[in-house]
């Protein structure tokens, strides 16, 4: 008997399951990406939807999670106050870069949501030097002046040449250093302690977004 347990105690850890395994598309643009017949470039530049997140995880498999904030919000209903937790999450790599929140009764399910839809809000970053001091042509900074707004936040992300780093909040670092861009001055105003709206305002809400509406400009016409 001993032997036997030592056996079992002994066997190989279960190797980890892929994360797309038993992926069946429900769409017709994630029969193309599981066929391999279109690529992320072709996705955005048809403006093409995406409603699964297995999608961007075959083309973007490289992609990196950070979360922002977690914080309890509570509800008010007929049988007292109801308890969850909000997380909100960013998502990117190098040029893409992508902002989600859920809720959930525990922290971890709020998370995962959370990267879900952060993952499904995915969208390329425009880089370059828009930095009159560099004019180096590179893709370190943004190439032009850029704002955002989200409630009472706004934010100003303006070029720097290379070497000054990214003067910003810690939460707009986080955002930028993920994008993958290395030199940026900033300006923010309003009450930029809260860290949710600060971070959409650099990224994403509606129509009124830094790095989003620095990609509405298109120059390869």
């Amino acid at each position: 008997m001993s032997q036997q347990r030592n056996k079992r105690n002994q066997r190989s850890p279960r190797p980890p399951r892929p994360i797309n395994e038993g992926w069946i598309p429900r769409t017709k643009l994630g029969e193309l990406v599981q066929s391999g017949l279109i690529t992320l470039d072709k996705i955005f530049a048809n403006n093409l939807v995406v409603k699964e997140k297995e999608i961007i995880n075959v083309l973007l498999p490289q992609l990196k999670e950070s979360v922002i904030t977690i914080n309890m919000v509570q509800q008010m209903t007929a049988s007292g106050q109801r308890s969850r937790f909000k997380a909100v999450v960013i998502v990117g790599t190098d040029g893409f870069i992508g902002v989600g929140s859920a809720k959930s009764r525990e922290v971890g399910p709020a998370i995962r949501k959370a990267i879900g839809r952060a993952k499904l809000a995915v969208v390329p970053v425009l880089r370059g030097c828009g930095s009159k001091e560099c004019g180096c042509g590179h893709t370190h900074s943004v190439p032009f002046k850029v704002d955002g707004k989200c409630g009472s936040v706004k934010i100003y992300l303006i070029p720097a040449p290379q070497g000054v780093g990214l003067v910003c909040a810690d939460k707009v670092k986080q955002v930028l250093k993920l994008a993958g861009i290395e030199d940026i001055w900033s300006k923010s105003f309003g009450d930029t302690r809260t860290s949710e709206n600060l971070v959409k305002a650099t990224f994403n809400k509606a129509t009124f977004n830094a790095l989003k509406n620095a990609h509405k400009f298109n120059f390869n016409l």
